[in-house]
């Protein structure tokens, strides 16, 4: 086997996942004229029929899942050593602490992070989680690197006057209904079509900004309090009531439920602000660059 290629295994292993070599020269940026080429030079390498050719696709000979399950560990290995090189060249290195309120932590962060360590993997990235309250206490005691916090005017001037602040373009504020509402259908609400809704809102820890019912509505009507973002929208789905969405989390919706945009002038949101010491660094300014791009990307996913 002393004529096998890495790109004859790396096409392999495609058309594996694939099944077709069409599919896999479509995921590896290659025609499938050149895909046939690679499995043709393999199959002539290794000396035996890789593949059976039938209506759908292929399927993977015995002899080809033996070259693909030590091909498969010799890829990993490799694909490794290449991630600790570019580490290695790329030199930026070291530990990030990346702060964020829990709904930015599932969507934004976790997108942001992955672009930032594919582009830095010698980068270390800690997730911290938290309240803005308790966001702006480690920010102040030098605990973070970046922190996403979400501020009122008022509290922007008050709390981070010494930081720098970076507004994220996100969307804002949403309600979340059940898919067989009857306002499930429509793209936009006014507060005035929630006003007999039954609220599912959010329960915390003194000093923790809790979501309660859409802001103005008088004598709203609370059928659930709970802690958990999961349990709200879980609870919803079961069409047990409606919850407020903050923009963040609106591709993280489970099934069965819709994100529905509110009309309401009179309804001042919070902004979602990143915020750096002045004199950050290299990793922070990398840092804020990643979640500024995800967060402008999220938009235009939910716009359009």
């Amino acid at each position: 086997m002393e004529n096998v290629t890495l790109l004859g295994l790396r096409v392999l292993r495609q058309v594996a996942v694939t099944g077709s070599f069409a599919a896999a020269a479509a995921e590896l940026g290659y025609t499938q004229s050149a895909v046939s080429r690679q499995m043709a030079a393999l199959e002539s390498a290794v000396g035996e029929q890789l593949f059976e050719r039938g209506r759908r696709g292929v399927t993977l000979t015995p002899a080809a899942e033996i070259v693909l399950s030590g091909a498969g560990r010799a890829l990993v290995e490799l694909e490794t050593a290449g991630q600790q090189l570019a580490g290695l060249r790329d030199r930026v290195g070291g530990r990030l602490v990346i702060g964020a309120f829990p709904t930015a932590c599932s969507v934004l962060v976790p997108r942001a992070v992955a672009a930032l360590l594919d582009e830095h993997p010698a980068l270390t990235v800690t997730i911290d989680e938290a309240s803005t309250p308790v966001l702006l206490r480690r920010m102040s005691a030098g605990r973070l690197d970046v922190a996403l916090v979400a501020l009122s005017a008022e509290s922007a001037d008050r709390d981070v006057k010494d930081l720098a602040r970076f507004p994220l373009p996100i969307v804002g504020m949403q309600v979340a209904v059940p898919a067989e509402h009857p306002l499930a259908t429509r793209r936009t609400v006014r507060p005035g079509d929630l006003v007999d809704e039954p609220w599912i809102v959010g329960v915390g820890g003194s000093g923790d900004p809790q979501f309660g019912p859409w802001p103005g509505i008088a004598s709203p009507r609370i059928a659930f309090s709970v802690r958990q973002w999961t349990t709200r929208l879980g609870l919803v789905a079961a069409g047990l009531g409606i919850t407020v969405l903050p923009g963040t989390m609106t591709v993280a919706v489970p099934p069965g439920v819709r994100a529905i945009h509110v009309e309401d002038p009179s309804y001042a949101d919070r902004s979602s602000v990143l915020l750096t010491r002045a004199d950050a660094g290299p990793r922070t300014r990398l840092a804020v660059g990643a979640l500024l791009a995800q967060a402008t990307a999220l938009r235009a996913e939910l716009v359009h």
